[in-house]
């Protein structure tokens, strides 16, 4: 089964991964590229929908609610993104061109549509040499949704990021939720590279995934640590749903000892 998955730049939306694509069952996400004046209309059905802004600037709308976004780029400045409830339809208009990350899932949530803007993102930086990372969570556990949970991660040429590997593919409260993730790579300068392991405990999964600028990886279940290229920045949006919002995962016990000892040679 391929996890590993790239979106062609092109005008309009195209869907990169959906259901029944790399062991998903919930998640579908894909790439919305609207050159000058364009403008791309759906409607969510029985589906929320967060539209992630990546780069440019334009207009959203959603029901009777309108919002300017922009965004001068990725490693620039911080996210911002919009919600979209279940059965409604939303319009997005580049003006004059916009890049937007769509991110769905099935949902009987009954929520209200809003804009998610950069002053309400935080920002906190997890781990430490060498596997540091700086996170934006743009709509986890305390954002009214029904299953998707949002965020960027960037971390630093050279290291590691998702470490000490972790999964959340059982449920077993309190201690692991189960929820299904992909990973969606840019790499700045965009000529970089990285590398994915993901792997489960019982070995039926142990794959190891060149990544590139563009890529996606579906995680349906097991571990998935990666590492970025020295001179180059890896930036992740993680999308993860499932019937309980709530990220709360299980290291890998082989490597968990990192976080408990000092960083050798120091």
């Amino acid at each position: 089964m391929p996890f590993h998955f790239h979106a062609q730049r092109q005008p309009g939306y195209q869907p990169v991964v959906q259901p029944g694509d790399g062991g998903l069952n919930r998640l579908e996400v894909g790439l919305l590229t609207l050159e000058e004046g364009a403008a791309y209309t759906a409607a969510t059905e029985g589906q929320e929908t967060f539209l992630v802004l990546w780069e440019g600037q334009g207009m959203v709308e959603v029901g009777d609610r309108r919002w300017a976004v922009a965004r001068a780029g990725l490693f620039q400045e911080k996210p911002s993104a919009v919600y979209v409830p279940p059965g409604m339809a939303w319009t997005v208009q580049g003006e004059p061109e916009l890049e937007v990350v769509v991110c769905r899932a099935a949902t009987g949530f009954a929520g209200a549509p809003r804009y998610i803007g950069p002053e309400e993102i935080g920002v906190r930086e997890v781990g430490r040499a060498p596997y540091r990372r700086i996170i934006y969570p743009i709509a986890t556990d305390d954002f009214p949704a029904g299953q998707l949970l949002i965020g960027e991660t960037f971390h630093l040429p050279g290291e590691w990021s998702s470490y000490p590997p972790h999964k959340h593919d059982t449920w077993d409260p309190p201690h692991e939720i189960q929820l299904e993730e992909v990973y969606f790579y840019r790499i700045h300068p965009p000529q970089g590279f990285g590398l994915q392991r993901l792997y489960t405990a019982e070995g039926d999964i142990d794959e190891v995934l060149l990544l590139r600028d563009y890529d996606l990886v579906t995680i349906p279940r097991g571990y998935h640590p990666l590492v970025a290229a020295p001179g180059y920045v890896i930036y992740y949006l993680w999308v993860l749903a499932g019937d309980e919002r709530r990220m709360q995962v299980r290291n890998d016990p082989a490597h968990t000892w990192v976080e408990e000892r000092p960083v050798w040679g120091q």
